[in-house]
């Protein structure tokens, strides 16, 4: 997830790669009531609240200002049962920061810490859980040795106790220690106790067999309590069975979330998608879509071509990037969404049990108005050039990197054809 981009580009790495990754693995696979911040919000009764160990819907907050809605904590809609704070950002060596973005508060007349605190206590008095997250596309932590992974630990917890987060969201894009990591969030938990939840925002390649977030959230166990994989921004990947699948669509929703299965309980599982087209650079779907692939994984039904291994009626549910883009859409991700997690409550199926054709993408191609990559020109992180007949993405400082080139850790982002 990006954090000052004006989509959120939850980066995919390299998405030009992913689909040679994918068909390369495959043989060894194979082998073995309102909308938002209105008085009926903050007088939620007991009657409307539900329980963040329920089927559940989980969204991110910004607390940047990049041309979405700018909202207070308190305009969360009350659909969102997890609300998580992005980001906190990197300190250096480990080390975290946090504070209540500048431009912001001047965006939203003055809005102040203690303001923000007192909206999260209140969300959290309506049985709303808040959750802090680190990492994004821009903000990456190091863990790369013990001392990192303990200065973490020492810097993330004053925040959690200053602003009374009720857990961690892991959102590190750009690799990860998994020892280190996995010492870092038990030795947390423990210092913050039982109820302190970690949640997990992998991109699809980590969570692919062998990836480096799978490993971590099998090494930390019954400690997780919701991995919610970034199901855009992707190139093609392989699902449970082996097969490689295209993103936008249910197929590849399922198939992917089928992997984590393997592994997980279902209520540990949640699909992540993009509030609407302007929330990614690709992979945006439908509500309709979302629902559908709820009810394959739930309840074997609506599914595409790709059939579940098992049903998974406790399938915990969906996160999307983000509140702020949902906001600026009218609603219109949160609340088709809330109303089919509510109709899945006890585990029974939603009304229609009419399948859900999955559409074909629409995505727009990329614009190649933008000047042509130059091997002279300095280029800085967002900066976006075309090369090829591909439009492409700095994801840092750079002079002289061709783009297209480097492998998955290259500085360049493709963003499609254009």
């Amino acid at each position: 997830m990006s954090n000052r981009a004006s989509a959120r580009p939850r980066r995919s790495r390299l998405v030009a790669v992913c689909s040679a990754l994918a068909v390369a693995a495959a043989a060894a696979l194979t082998a073995h009531p309102a909308l938002a911040g209105s008085p009926a919000d903050a007088g939620a009764t007991a009657a409307t609240v539900r329980s963040a160990d329920a089927h559940t819907l989980i969204g991110y907050w910004h607390n940047f200002v990049n041309g979405s809605s700018n909202l207070r904590l308190s305009e969360v809609p009350a659909a969102y049962d997890v609300i998580v704070v992005a980001f906190a950002e990197n300190a250096g060596s480990g080390a975290v920061s946090f504070a209540l973005d500048p431009q912001l508060s001047t965006a939203l007349g003055g809005y102040t810490e203690a303001q923000l605190i007192a909206d999260i206590r209140a969300k959290q008095a309506q049985g709303k859980k808040v959750l802090i997250s680190i990492g994004g596309e821009r903000g990456n932590v190091d863990f790369s040795s013990p001392a990192n992974a303990q200065r973490f630990v020492d810097s993330i917890g004053p925040i959690i106790d200053r602003f009374g987060f009720d857990g961690l969201d892991t959102d590190l894009e750009h690799g990860l220690n998994v020892p280190n990591v996995t010492t870092a969030l038990r030795t947390l938990k423990q210092r913050q106790g039982a109820d302190f939840m970690l949640t997990f925002a992998p991109q699809t390649l980590d969570v692919q067999e062998g990836g480096s977030y799978l490993q971590l959230v099998r090494d930390l166990g019954d400690d997780v309590d919701i991995v919610h994989t970034q199901y855009y921004n992707s190139g093609s990947m392989l699902g449970r069975d082996g097969r490689v699948y295209s993103q936008g669509t249910v197929d590849f929703l399922t198939a992917l979330a089928d992997i984590q299965l393997k592994y997980l309980r279902p209520d540990q599982v949640a699909l992540g998608l993009p509030a609407e087209r302007r929330a990614a650079g690709s992979g945006y779907v439908a509500p309709s879509v979302v629902t559908a692939a709820l009810d394959c994984l739930a309840y074997g039904r609506s599914c595409g071509s790709y059939r579940p291994a098992a049903t998974y009626p406790t399938i915990r549910g969906v996160m999307t990037w983000s509140v702020n883009w949902d906001v600026a859409s009218g609603g219109g991700f949160s609340r088709p969404v809330r109303a089919h997690l509510d109709a899945m409550a006890g585990g029974q199926p939603s009304p229609d049990p009419t399948p859900t054709p999955t559409p074909t993408p629409t995505d727009p191609p990329a614009d190649c108005s933008v000047a042509a990559w130059s091997a002279t020109a300095v280029y800085t992180g967002g900066a976006r050039v075309s090369h090829n007949g591909r439009l492409y993405q700095a994801k840092w400082w750079t002079q002289g990197d061709v783009p297209g080139t480097g492998g998955e850790w290259g500085v360049w982002t493709d963003l499609g054809p254009c």
